[in-house]
């Protein structure tokens, strides 16, 4: 009996727990410093080759219970009205050949532009439903949506509290 080879992932995405992520989004100038976002929890670093699969993504990304709480047990970013970082990663759909990485499974620069955006509208709006910066309680006082320049080379700061990474495929 032979095995199925699994079919390749139509989306690949890495959640990295944090305490604190801070992301350079404009380098900088003759006259200017770099521009910076920062929040205090990462969930998504992603990158997307279909449409479809953007809102069932989200949603189990925002969903995923990787948070502990202060009182024990687990909850997802938008049970602790955690805030989000969005990071565009076009590396993620690398593979290896020799000691070189290649690329060329990757989506278009325009696709993956218009699905970033759709997917960070996305994140701010299941945020927003869930209670994001109105409603927040005392855990998620100021939860809000960040995102990153897409197509740009930009610098991640992390300080984690441990190796919370976790690699998921849709």
């Amino acid at each position: 009996m032979t095995e199925k080879a699994a079919p390749a992932p139509l989306a690949r995405t890495v959640l990295q727990q944090c305490l604190h992520a801070r992301l350079q989004v404009a380098p900088p100038g003759p006259e200017s410093e770099a521009e910076w976002v920062q929040v205090g929890y990462l969930p998504p670093l992603e990158e997307y080759y279909g449409v479809r699969l953007c809102l069932p993504a989200v949603s189990a990304l925002l969903n995923q219970r990787l948070c502990e709480r202060a009182s024990g047990g687990l909850a997802s970013v938008l049970e602790l009205r955690g805030s989000v970082l969005v990071v565009p990663q076009a590396t993620l759909g690398g593979r290896a050949k020799g000691r070189a990485m290649q690329y060329h499974g990757n989506i278009g620069k325009e696709d993956g532009l218009r699905l970033y955006q759709r997917f960070v509208s996305l994140c701010q709006a299941q945020l927003h439903a869930a209670g994001g910066a109105e409603g927040a309680g005392a855990e998620g006082a100021g939860a809000e949506v960040k995102h990153g320049t897409y197509g740009n080379r930009q610098v991640l700061k992390l300080d984690t509290n441990g190796p919370y990474t976790h690699l998921m495929e849709f």
